[in-house]
C-alpha cells in the first residue's frame, strides 16, 4: 500500500489531461510504457532493498556498486528533489483549500501542513505509516469509484447517461490523432507521474521482517498498479473525448462532470488534496531517511545521525521539512509566487536517480547472487536491467528534442554534475577506513 499510495499522486488526477491532449487516446500507449519502466525499477531496488536493508537504499546501493562519490550525488539529489517537493505540495494543497475557505490565508494552511507532519514523522516509523495507510486508502478508494461509476457508464447501467461506447477511442481522428510525436510527448510527462515509488526502498529498512515486506509490496504492486492507474486511465479515455481534455485541469472532473455526478470537481480537488498532503508525508520521511544515512555516511552533518528513543531520526525529519517552512514566508509576502518558481526546481532528476538504481543493481546482482543473498530476484536479468538503462538514456535524449522538457534535464543534469563533482572531492580527501575498503563488496 506504501508503495501503491506513493505513486497514485497529483500527477494522475491531474497530469493525465496534459497527456490526454497530447497523444489522444494512445496515452494509454504512454502509460503503459511508463509503467513497464516505473515497474522495473521497482523490482530492481526491491531485489536490492531484500537482500540490503538499508535507510538510505539506493543511495547506499550506488555507494557500494559506484563508490562513494556516487552515493553522495544520488542522496543528495534525492535530498533534494524532495525537500523541494515538500514544499510544492504543500503550497498546492493549501491554495485549494484557500479557494474553500478564502478567509483563511493560503500560509496558514501550508504552515498547518507542515507542522503536523512533521509532527507525524518525528513519532516513530509505525505512526507515518499508519497515516499513509489511510492516505492511500482513501486515494484507491477514489479510484475504486471512478472505474465503478465508468463502467457502469459504458455498460449503459448508469440511468440517464447513454453510453459512449468506443466512440471516444477511434472516432475523432483515430486511436493517435497525433501521431508517434504525441506518445511521445506525453511520455515525456506521464513517466513522472510515477514518481514516490523509492520510499519503498527506506520504509524495509524499518519494517520488522524486510526481505517478506519488499517482496510483498513489489509482487503486489503490479496488479495494483495496472488496475487502479492504467484501468482508471483506460476508463477516462473511453469516457471523455480526447479534444476535451485541458492541459492545467483535471480530466477526472470532466469525465465525472459528463456522467451528471454532482459536485463531481469538489470531490475531486478533495482527492487531489489527499494525494497532495499523502506526497507530502511521504516525501517528508524519504527524506529524512536519506539524510540520516548522508550523516551516517559522513556526507551530512553528524547530528542528523542521531535518533530519539523510539527510533525516529528527529533532528534530520525537521531539517527535511526546513524547505517547506522556508517556503511559508514568501508565500505570507506574496501568495501564489513561491509554487511555479519551486515547481520548476525538481526538474528531470527522477530519471537520474532511476539510471542510478539501474546501474547499482547491475553491479551487485552478481556478488548477492553468488552469497546467495536474492529473496526477490528480477527475471531477464542482465539484460533487463541493461534495457532499463537504455530505455532512460532514450528519454533523456528525447527530452533534449522538446523546448518544455530540455531546460528541466539540463538543470538536473548540471546540478548532477556539480553533485558529483563535490562527492568526488571528498572522497579524496577522505583517508580509506577498512569499513570503504570493503564497502563496494557484498559479504555473504
Amino acid at each position: 500500500m506504501l508503495a501503491l499510495g506513493g505513486v497514485i499522486g497529483a500527477g494522475l488526477f491531474v497530469g493525465s489531461g496534459a497527456g490526454l491532449a497530447a497523444a489522444g487516446p494512445a496515452v494509454l500507449v504512454s502509460y503503459l510504457l511508463a509503467a513497464v519502466l516505473a515497474l522495473a525499477v521497482m523490482r530492481m531496488l526491491g531485489e536490492l532493498a531484500a537482500a540490503l536493508p538499508e535507510s538510505g537504499s539506493f543511495s547506499v546501493y550506488a555507494r557500494r556498486a559506484l563508490g562513494p562519490w556516487a552515493g553522495f550525488t544520488t542522496g543528495w539529489l534525492y535530498t533534494w528533489v524532495t525537500a523541494v517537493a515538500i514544499a510544492v505540495e504543500a503550497l498546492a494543497a493549501a491554495a485549494i483549500l484557500h479557494a474553500w475557505w478564502p478567509a483563511v490565508p493560503s500560509w496558514a494552511f501550508a504552515l498547518a501542513a507542515m507542522t503536523v507532519f512533521t509532527a507525524v514523522n518525528t513519532t516513530d516509523v509505525r505512526t507515518f505509516g499508519e497515516a499513509e495507510f489511510w492516505f492511500a486508502s482513501l486515494k484507491v478508494l477514489a479510484i475504486v469509484a471512478f472505474i465503478a461509476f465508468g463502467a457502469a457508464a459504458l455498460l449503459g447501467l448508469l440511468p440517464g447517461t447513454a453510453s459512449p461506447g468506443l466512440s471516444h477511442l477511434t472516432g475523432d481522428g483515430g486511436f493517435a490523432p497525433n501521431g508517434l510525436s504525441g506518445i511521445v510527448t506525453a511520455l515525456l510527462g506521464v513517466v513522472f507521474a510515477f514518481g514516490g515509488m523509492e520510499v519503498i526502498g527506506m520504509a524495509a529498512a524499518e519494517s520488522r521482517d524486510p526481505g517478506r515486506s519488499i517482496r510483498t509490496a513489489v509482487r503486489s504492486a503490479i496488479w495494483r498498479i495496472a488496475l487502479f492507474y492504467l484501468g482508471s486511465v483506460a476508463v477516462l479515455v473511453l469516457l471523455l473525448p480526447w479534444r476535451d481534455a485541458r492541459p492545467d485541469e483535471s480530466p477526472y472532473v470532466a469525465a465525472l462532470g459528463r456522467l451528471g455526478i454532482p459536485h463531481a470537481a469538489t470531490v475531486t480537488q478533495a482527492v487531489i488534496v489527499v494525494a497532495l498532503l499523502s506526497a507530502l508525508n511521504a516525501n517528508l520521511y524519504g527524506t529524512s531517511r536519506m539524510l540520516h544515512s548522508l550523516a551516517e555516511s559522513g556526507d551530512a552533518p553528524s547530528a542528523l545521525a542521531r535518533r530519539t528513543r523510539r527510533g525516529a531520526p528527529a533532528r534530520a525529519v525537521v531539517a527535511a521539512a526546513s524547505v517547506g517552512f522556508a517556503a511559508v514566508v514568501p508565500e505570507a509576502l506574496s501568495p501564489g509566487t513561491a509554487l511555479p518558481l519551486l515547481a520548476k526546481a525538481m526538474g528531470a532528476a527522477m530519471l537520474f536517480m532511476w539510471l542510478a538504481v539501474a546501474c547499482s543493481h547491475l553491479v551487485l546482482r552478481r556478488s548477492l547472487e553468488a552469497a546467495d543473498r536474492l529473496p526477490l530476484r528480477t527475471r531477464g536479468f542482465p539484460a533487463t536491467t541493461r534495457a532499463v538503462i537504455a530505455a532512460i538514456g532514450t528519454l533523456m535524449l528525447l527530452m533534449t528534442t522538446s523546448e518544455t522538457t530540455r531546460p528541466q534535464l539540463l538543470t538536473s543534469a548540471a546540478l548532477t554534475a556539480a553533485l558529483a563533482a563535490t562527492g568526488a572531492a571528498l572522497s579524496r580527501r577522505r583517508a580509506p577506513t577498512p569499513e570503504a575498503l570493503v564497502e563496494t563488496r557484498v559479504a555473504p
